[in-house]
C-alpha cells in the first residue's frame, strides 16, 4: 500500500504519515487506530514486538513498553499522554489495556476526536476531565467511565496536578 493510498483509506494526511513514519511528531491516538484499521491489523500491532500465545504478566504495573501521544490531532511536539502497555506481546487480542500518565496542557482548546470502538478509563489518581461530544465528565480517584469512542471525546488532566489512569481500548478491526 502507498502512502497516499494508506492516507485516503485512514482519513489522514500523506504529511501526517511521513511524519509519523520518520519519528517527527508524536501522533494522538485517533490517527493510529485509523491506520490500524486501513491495514487491517489491531493497534496493538504497533506496540508488540515478541507475541505470546499465553497469558502477558506484567507485575505492579511496571512495563517498559512506553508509546508517548500528544493527546491533539494538530499538537504533535510534545507528549501529553505516555502510554504503558498491559499487554504487549500477547497475540490475537482484542482490548489495549493501558496504564496512562495524564500530563497537564497548558491550553484550554481542546479539539474532539472520534474512532471506531469503546474505552472504558479507571481514575487511579488526579483528577481527569472528558469532553464527550457536548457533555463534560470531571472524574476522580476510583471514578471509571466506559463510552462509545465514535462520539467525538478528549481526555485531559483537570486541575493542576497530573492524573494517572488505567484505560482499555477495544477498536475494532
Amino acid at each position: 500500500m502507498t502512502q497516499e493510498q494508506l492516507a485516503n483509506a485512514s482519513e489522514n494526511s500523506v504529511e501526517l504519515l511521513q511524519h509519523i513514519e520518520n519519528g517527527d511528531v508524536v501522533p494522538s491516538l485517533t490517527p493510529l487506530i485509523k491506520i490500524a484499521k486501513a491495514l487491517d491489523v489491531r493497534l496493538g500491532t504497533f506496540m508488540d514486538d515478541a507475541h505470546q500465545r499465553g497469558p502477558v504478566l506484567v507485575e505492579q504495573g511496571k512495563t517498559e513498553q512506553v508509546i508517548y501521544f500528544s493527546g491533539q490531532k494538530d499538537q504533535t511536539k510534545e507528549s501529553a499522554l505516555e502510554f504503558y502497555s498491559l499487554a504487549a506481546g500477547k497475540c490475537d487480542r482484542h482490548m489495549e489495556p493501558f496504564l496512562i500518565d495524564v500530563d497537564i496542557h497548558d491550553d484550554d482548546e481542546f479539539n474532539l476526536d472520534s474512532h471506531e470502538g469503546e474505552e472504558f478509563i479507571y481514575v487511579i489518581d488526579g483528577n481527569i476531565e472528558i469532553l464527550y461530544g457536548s457533555e463534560k465528565y470531571v472524574l476522580s480517584k476510583g471514578d471509571t467511565i466506559y463510552y462509545d469512542s465514535v462520539v467525538p471525546h478528549h481526555l485531559h488532566a483537570y486541575g493542576e496536578k497530573p492524573a494517572k489512569i488505567m484505560a482499555v481500548f477495544y477498536a475494532p478491526f
